[in-house]
C-alpha cells in the first residue's frame, strides 16, 4: 500500500533529522502498528463502525512518536506530521490523528485522563493501548536511557527497573487497558519483562 511507503519514509526522515534512537524510531513504530492491528481486528467484531477508522488507527500508531518532546519541540513535530498528513489523508482524518497523538501518552493520560473523542474513542484506545503493550520491552527502556540520557549501562538498568516497578507493571492496576486484546495479552508481556529483568540480574550478579 502506497500509504505505508509515504509514512515510513517520513518516519525515517524525521528520525534522522531529530536523532530519534531505536527505542522510538521506525522499529518501534512498526511494533506499535502490529499491536494496533491485532487490537483493531478484535475490536472490529464488537464495534463494526471502526472499520472506517482503519487508516486513522494505523497512521496514529505509526506516527505517534514523531513529535515526542524527548527528541524535539512537540509543536514543531505536530506541524510536520500535519503537513505530511495533508498529502495523504482527509482533513477529518488529519484532525483526529493529531488529537490521538497529542493525548495518548502515559504522562498525559495520568495528568488529564482520557479525552472525549466521540465516535473515535475506540480508535484512540486501540492506538494508546498498542503503545502501552510495546512498553513491556525492558531492554528498550535501557537503550533509551543510555542513548538519550547518556547514562552507563548499569545506571540505565537501575533506572529501567524502577520505572517498570512503578509504572509499566502497574498499567492494569491503573485501569489503562480497556480492550479485550490488551487485557488478555499484557500478562504474558508482563512475565516476559520479569524474565528479562531476572536474566540481567544473573548476568550482572545482582541479588
Amino acid at each position: 500500500m502506497k500509504l505505508f511507503n509515504d509514512v515510513f519514509k517520513f518516519i525515517l526522515q524525521t528520525s534522522s533529522k531529530h536523532r530519534i534512537d531505536e527505542s522510538h524510531d521506525i522499529s518501534h513504530s512498526m511494533n506499535v502498528l502490529h499491536y494496533a492491528h491485532n487490537i483493531y481486528e478484535k475490536e472490529m467484531c464488537k464495534t463494526p463502525h471502526i472499520k472506517s477508522h482503519k487508516n486513522i488507527i494505523y497512521l496514529s500508531a505509526a506516527l505517534h512518536d514523531m513529535c515526542d518532546k524527548k527528541y524535539m519541540d512537540e509543536t514543531e513535530g505536530i506541524k510536520a506530521i500535519t503537513d505530511h498528513l495533508n498529502l495523504i489523508t482527509t482533513p477529518v482524518e488529519n484532525d483526529v490523528i493529531t488529537k490521538i497523538i497529542q493525548t495518548m501518552s502515559y504522562s498525559k493520560v495520568k495528568k488529564y485522563g482520557f479525552p472525549e473523542l466521540g465516535i473515535y474513542q475506540t480508535a484512540y484506545h486501540i492506538v494508546r493501548e498498542a503503545d502501552l503493550l510495546s512498553a513491556y520491552d525492558f531492554d528498550r527502556c535501557i537503550i533509551y536511557d543510555m542513548k538519550v540520557n547518556g547514562n552507563s549501562f548499569t545506571d540505565a538498568y537501575d533506572h529501567a527497573e524502577v520505572l517498570f516497578q512503578h509504572r509499566v507493571f502497574k498499567h492494569a492496576e491503573d485501569n489503562l487497558f480497556t480492550t479485550e486484546y490488551a487485557n488478555t495479552q499484557y500478562p504474558t508481556l508482563h512475565n516476559q519483562s520479569i524474565q528479562q529483568i531476572n536474566t540481567w540480574k544473573k548476568i550482572l550478579n545482582k541479588k
